[in-house]
């Protein structure tokens, strides 16, 4: 999916700082089709390793050494915004969960807290699924829901959530999907090539029908055909292929690429799933194409209804923002795997949402009613806003849903007669604006209204939906709110607390873990259960490091 106020892509430029210690190389034995490239391996200088974004410190945040060689991009969170003003809240849909996975892995594998920065609010609520209905008809239904905010009882918690109809595996069209593969010396530690290739597995063994195709392009030093377009029915070949593979060489991942996007033209399904899916550590030097280049060769395969997918592996040297933005630029899904069973829920679980489109360019536009509401904020989806009259532009791209996927939005809102929210900026009073008493005077009932716009996957002009917020109780309990909602507000709420949200008001680790408590949806995966440690491991290591 595509981030629509797009940051300079000086991310795929930046030159990979490998360890000389990485010596292995791939062998060009491996490498078909002609392509015979000879792997060169190369070091790159100290002083031109790319410099870390600078995270905002969480108050008794402890140490991320791990992190100091990983780049996030920076969040600036969303304020309150006057609804008299700022009536809209327009935004594309993200139904990436990288930063959950990310998350786990520093509390869990390095007993350490996160950069505030990798912790993205609309991905750790999307990670958990909702009981939301199917759509009665088109690819996607609304839903929205209101109660008490738990970490501000003044201000109300609506829930927005989206429902992306679900197919059964054997109705998805034929996939034609390019594996491009990392196999550059920095990703020789286990938690890289090894568990890359045991994902892969999984999604061959466990998912490919006879109609689907695979081809496995990889780089180093240079990129080359390792398995031409392989049909499901063959999977000791698409499995040998994959066995093959060892970590070696520089970064070349431009050519790498444009070898898997000419692979995908060559032999896409007309109608089908065309998709390349990169998997990297996110050193992705794109060697001597400049950021124009790059960007005009995604944008290109993207029209041309070619997606690209990114799947994320290892620490130390992630990349993130780099990834996400190309995932974002090339209309697909970022994820990232920190261990088999995240691979599982992604490649095989989630086939048929992470693999394919039901609708593209899909954003929600919510008009919030001034009669009834003094200021709200949209918690998360920070690189995901757009300008209000964006939503009515087919021209805009936007965010991706895909079969059975669900998106989650939550928003704050301060009703009105409360006081204005404390982390609000003071504004002069407008002279010529209606007043908030000329609105209650012919004021409707409805509290809000969600608008939703998609295209069909290969393009089409525009659909929307609607769905207006009427009758709402404000007085309405966090704990008789819907399973959906309470999870939710838990989720989010450890959001907060993990970035020293200066919005996280009254939270803390142990109203967090009472949220949890009190859902008791169902939990089939045992991810609930683990969302339950996490509170816990967090709420000690903050409580460790402030001792210090």
């Amino acid at each position: 999916m595509t981030i629509i106020r797009l940051r300079p892509l000086r991310g795929l430029l930046l030159a990979a700082a490998l360890l000389s210690a990485c010596s292995q190389q791939y062998s060009t034995e491996n490498l078909k089709a002609g392509a015979q490239p000879e792997l060169v391996e190369t070091t790159t200088d100290a002083a031109m390793a790319p410099e870390p974004v600078a995270n905002q410190p969480v108050p008794g945040a402890a140490d991320t050494a791990p992190a100091r060689r990983e780049n996030y991009a920076v969040i600036h969170e969303n304020p309150f915004l006057d609804a008299r003003r700022n009536p809209l809240s327009t935004f594309a849909i993200d139904v990436d969960r990288a930063s959950y996975a990310n998350v786990r892995r520093f509390l869990l594998q390095n007993r350490q807290l996160p950069p505030p920065d990798a912790v993205r609010l609309e991905e750790l609520v999307n990670y958990f699924p909702c009981q939301y209905p199917q759509p009665g008809s088109g690819p996607a239904s609304l839903n929205a829901e209101v109660a008490a905010c738990p970490w501000n009882p003044a201000h109300q918690l609506v829930l927005v959530g989206v429902q992306g109809k679900d197919v059964a595996s054997e109705n998805l069209p034929p996939a034609n999907l390019v594996f491009l593969l990392d196999v550059s010396g920095s990703m020789n530690d286990p938690d890289k090539l090894p568990l890359l290739k045991e994902s892969l597995r999984l999604l061959v063994r466990e998912r490919l029908r006879p109609q689907d195709y695979v081809s496995i392009v990889v780089y180093a030093g240079a990129a080359g055909l390792v398995l031409p377009p392989t049909s499901g029915t063959e999977r000791e070949t698409i499995l040998g292929a994959l066995d093959k593979l060892e970590a070696g060489g520089s970064t070349a991942g431009g050519e790498g690429l444009r070898l898997a996007y000419e692979v995908a033209r060559q032999h896409r399904q007309p109608g089908g799933n065309n998709r390349v899916i990169l998997a990297t550590d996110g050193d992705f030097n794109v060697g001597e194409q400049s950021d124009a280049d790059m960007e005009r060769l995604i944008t290109r395969e993207r029209e041309s209804g070619v997606f690209l997918s990114v799947l994320g592996f290892g620490q130390g040297n992630l990349q993130d923002s780099q990834m996400e933005l190309l995932a974002d630029k090339g209309n697909g899904n970022y994820a990232y795997i920190d261990q088999l069973g995240e691979a599982r829920r992604v490649l095989v679980q989630q086939f048929g949402g992470t693999l394919f489109t039901l609708a593209k360019d899909v954003k929600v536009q919510v008009e919030f009613n001034p009669a009834l509401v003094r200021e709200y904020r949209l918690l998360g989806y920070e690189n995901r806003l757009l300008a209000a009259e964006d939503f009515n532009d087919d021209r805009k791209d936007a965010g991706e849903l895909g079969a059975g996927q669900q998106v989650t939005a939550l928003y704050e809102i301060v009703p009105t007669g409360s006081p204005t929210a404390a982390a609000s900026p003071a504004v002069d009073p407008l002279k010529y604006q209606a007043t908030a008493a000329t609105y209650a005077a012919g004021s409707s009932p409805e509290l809000l209204t969600v608008k939703l716009r998609y295209q069909e996957p290969q393009g089409s002009p525009s659909r929307l939906l609607t769905l207006p917020v009427r009758g709402a109780r404000l007085d309405e309990p966090i704990v008789r709110a819907s399973d959906n909602l309470r999870w939710a507000a838990a989720v989010a709420q450890f959001g907060l607390l993990l970035r020293g949200s200066q919005y996280r008001g009254t939270a803390s680790w142990a109203s967090t873990q009472e949220l949890t408590s009190r859902a008791t949806g169902p939990d089939a995966d045992g991810t609930r259960a683990e969302f339950r440690q996490l509170v816990q491991q967090a709420a000690m290591l903050q409580g460790e490091t402030a001792q210090r």
